[in-house]
């Protein structure tokens, strides 16, 4: 027996009902309707007989999505003034048999809702409604109900239907041979068949894709439930899967308790894993879900989920226990243990409609338990690809958002996945508060914007990084080196430093855009930072080779004055259009202070290229700031073709014109240095990107050394979308940075692709090709069957981990996943392990 239950949304569907007042009937041969309840009944009747068991069921959370449908036009809406108007080729009262019949071309109207007849007959003595003969009924919502005979009581409660099918809006379909309905609540198809497929245009007796056939369906309208008996699940006609009973709820119920579909994996650690999640639909607002998951080497794996959905916003609790059988199977891993678990939750609320408010919250026995266990975001192996997420993040927030402003303030835990994070160096953020403005007014005829941030941080250990083979090799910048001499500016990078970091800045910015006659752009700004700054260092080892230990506090001003010069030249052309456009930046202002002394904590990243060639200051975050005077050169082309397509290049250089130049400063983690900017003139810099037409878009991004033109940095990237096919290409060639660690040259290829084999057939694929090494080291294959009512997709994936911190070579795993979806019925999945080792 299998029984399915439905889980979505917090908020119950509501119900629909038929509302009758005042009717009024009207009948070609201009005679009255001796009944008008009968009519009514009969309409309510045949919504009764034409269940809502038809309606698109709950779509379940899962990694493949059904071609959509084309749309159906729904029927033309009458008014709902609760009038019926019927109309027929003769009205017939036979009195002695008191009966009335409406003969010829029955149609009725009410509500939106029409039904049709050749003939529709009620008996006052018995009072039964029949319909007879090529009987149709369409109801508001599009939904077509065809029978030969309809016999129902006048109160709907009783009757049943021949020969009935039915099609709904979004092409889902039964027929029966017959279909009767007691005590008002309870429909038994018998000989009955379902399908979410569409009928073959070429020839509509062919079996459809999928289809589930059973002796007997009975839809139990009260609880809103499906009850199959002797069940066939068939595919093209042939019989695949035989179940002697399933229930499930019908797919106008969005919660109900029930069992939800059951997942499978296996793995070489946990072995063969089934888990049968159970949702229990507690109250309107609340619900359950308890998973209990059965591997066979290590136990049962208990996992439970609430969610409550409140008037102002949700949140939901999971938590995940387990006591290991064979705890070595995980040996030299965080996973050897008995007991593991985690708890997660996350919730979000609104204010009113600019804030909200939430928290997002994981605490874990150990770093690698969800990975073991493919549990959160590890359950779909496909989103695992270039995208396996690094760590959990605990927070509390508080945001709001204006027209043309924007706050922030949150506290954040990391906790780290790798192997190779140690948590003491992992700093606690609390808090982090970020706020932006732009003046909704001019201001001095120009743009007034200020913005601000106020950070608090806490390290237990400092956290460095080697600089080069011979301090990795020994050890000299770990956490466990007890040499501080080792750890030294010439070893190591200080990326971060122990202790409370505490900085508070805010700045306000100014420009105005003139155009003169002749068309050039003038664009004086203005702007002021200003920085207050508590750093109250630990005195570990080593520390004090980088940074003054102790209380330090300071404050630094940053004022700055410039000007952007624009010149374009239009060029029209029969084949296009072509705007040249000199660019030159000067900027002016005094030296950067506390550049090698202070923490950077956020501004560590730095890659300059053509996106930040113009920007007044090319430093990340708020910890460092550009000092120094400074200009921007470049040119800008764009071509604009009258045909479609467009070409765009920008080619430039930045330079040092007096003062000390930050980039060239040695801060505690090398920022600046080796980035073509620490110098008094700068690399060059260039971008090219083409897109002739929807199909193609190239591009090209480059630095090249300002002395010999060796390239330091190149990203090449082509797609390309078809209607049959799609392909990205990423090819990346970065230059060595011994400064930052880096001593040696990087060059990879990333490539996605996927293909439509035939009508329904897909293939896609990725890797990542390690041109260095010369190995792939990470890719992903699959293939599937997708239509409009049915997916199967099988896909094989590489997943990779580092086991410990002084491991060279990451652990690659291997596994094969199947994924099965029968639309509005369902959907499962099958992961398995095919094997694992080290890389060389």
């Amino acid at each position: 027996m299998a029984v399915v239950a439905a889980r979505q949304s917090m908020t119950p569907h509501p119900r629909r009902r038929t509302v009758v007042r005042g009717l009024r009937f009207a009948a070609s041969t201009a005679v009255s309707w001796a009944c008008p309840a009968c009519l009514s009944a009969l309409t309510a009747g045949m919504l009764a007989f034409a269940p809502a068991m038809l309606s698109p069921a709950p779509a379940l959370a899962q990694s493949f999505t059904y071609n959509p449908l084309p749309p159906s036009p729904k029927p033309a809406q009458r008014p709902d003034d609760g009038q019926m108007l019927v109309q027929a080729t003769e009205v017939d009262y036979d009195y002695n048999n008191q009966r009335v019949s409406a003969v010829g071309n029955v149609q009725i109207y009410h509500n939106g809702s029409t039904v049709q007849a050749d003939r529709v007959i009620y008996d006052q003595k018995t009072k039964r409604l029949r319909a007879e003969g090529n009987v149709r009924m369409t109801d508001v919502d599009g939904k077509i109900t065809y029978a030969e005979i309809m016999d129902l009581s006048d109160d709907y409660r009783d009757g049943f239907v021949d020969s009935l099918r039915l099609e709904t809006a979004d092409r889902t379909r039964m027929a029966a041979t017959r279909a009767d309905r007691t005590e008002g609540r309870y429909t038994v198809f018998q000989s009955g068949v379902y399908t979410a497929c569409a009928e073959c245009r070429d020839n509509p007796k062919k079996p459809p894709l999928w289809q589930v056939k059973g002796a007997r369906i009975i839809h139990d309208q009260q609880e809103k439930m499906l009850y199959f008996e002797d069940a066939r699940l068939e595919f093209f006609g042939v019989p695949m899967a035989y179940l002697p009973y399933f229930s499930t709820p019908d797919p106008t119920v969005k919660r109900k308790s029930g069992f939800l579909q059951p997942w499978a994996t296996q793995s070489s650690a946990t072995g063969f894993n089934v888990e049968v999640p159970y949702y229990w639909a507690l109250a309107p607002d609340y619900d359950v879900t308890i998973t209990p998951r059965v591997s066979t080497r290590q136990g049962v794996l208990l996992q439970g989920e609430f969610r409550q959905r409140l008037i102002n916003g949700a949140y939901e609790i999971r938590a995940y226990g387990i006591n290991q059988l064979e705890p070595s199977a995980f040996a030299g891993a965080a996973g050897d243990r008995t007991l593991r678990g985690a708890v997660q939750t996350s919730g979000q609320f609104a204010l009113n409609d600019k804030w909200v408010w939430g928290w997002d919250g994981t605490l874990l026995s150990d770093k690698t338990f969800f990975q073991d266990y493919s549990l959160s975001v590890y359950r779909n192996p496909l989103q695992s690809f270039l995208t396996t997420p690094t760590e959990a993040t605990s927070q509390v927030y508080l945001t709001g958002l204006g027209n043309r402003s924007y706050f922030d303030i949150r506290s954040i835990y990391y906790y780290g996945f790798s192997a190779a994070d140690v948590q003491s160096q992992i700093p606690v953020v609390a808090p982090v508060i970020d706020y932006s403005n732009v003046v909704n007014r001019s201001i001095l005829g120009g743009e007034l914007s200020y913005k601000g941030n106020f950070t608090n941080l806490t390290r237990s250990t400092a956290a460095f990084d080697a600089l080069t083979t011979t301090a990795v090799n020994n050890g000299w910048c770990l956490p466990t080196s007890a040499d501080p001499a080792m750890k030294t500016q010439a070893n190591c990078l200080l990326r971060g430093v122990p202790g409370t970091y505490t900085r508070l800045s805010g700045e306000v910015d100014w420009r105005r855009s003139f155009t003169d006659p002749i068309g050039q752009i003038w664009t004086p700004f203005v702007s002021l930072r200003g920085d207050v700054i508590n750093a109250s260092v630990d005195n570990q080892p080593g520390v004090s080779n980088f940074t003054n230990v102790g209380d330090t506090q300071v404050g630094r001003l940053m004022p700055a004055v410039g000007f952007e010069y624009r010149y374009p030249f239009i060029n029209v052309q029969p084949w296009g259009t072509t705007t040249i456009e000199p660019i030159a930046q000067v900027i002016i202002r005094p030296n950067e202070t506390h550049a090698s002394s202070l923490p950077n904590e956020d501004s560590q990243s730095l890659t300059f290229d053509a996106s930040n060639l113009f920007s007044v200051n090319k430093f990340a975050g708020w910890d460092r700031v550009e000092g120094g005077s400074r200009a921007n050169v470049g040119v800008q082309a764009t071509t604009q073709f009258d045909r479609g397509g467009s070409v765009n290049v920008l080619f430039g250089q930045s330079y040092q014109l007096f003062g000390l130049n930050s980039y060239a400063v040695q801060d505690l983690t090398n920022t600046g240095l080796d980035s073509g900017l620490d110098k008094r003139v700068s690399d060059y810099v260039g971008r090219v990107t083409y897109q002739p037409n929807r199909t193609y878009t190239f591009s090209a991004s480059t630095r090249l050394d300002s002395d010999t033109l060796a390239i330091q940095r190149l990203e090449l990237e082509g797609r390309a979308s078809f209607d049959r096919w799609s392909i990205s290409m990423i090819y990346g060639n970065y230059g060595p940075q011994p400064e930052l660690g880096y001593q040696n040259r990087r060059e990879g290829i990333l490539t996605t692709g996927s293909i439509k084999l035939a009508a329904n057939w897909v293939a896609s694929g990725g890797a990542r090709f390690d041109l260095h090494s010369n190995t792939i080291n990470q890719y992903t294959i699959g293939a599937g069957y997708v239509d409009d009512c049915f997916v199967l997709a099988v896909n094989y994936i590489t997943d990779y981990a580092y086991q410990t911190v002084t491991t060279a070579n990451p652990t690659v795993d291997h596994r094969i996943m199947l994924q099965i979806g029968l639309r509005t019925i369902g959907s499962t999945s099958i992961s398995q392990s095919v094997g694992s080792g080290a890389t060389q």
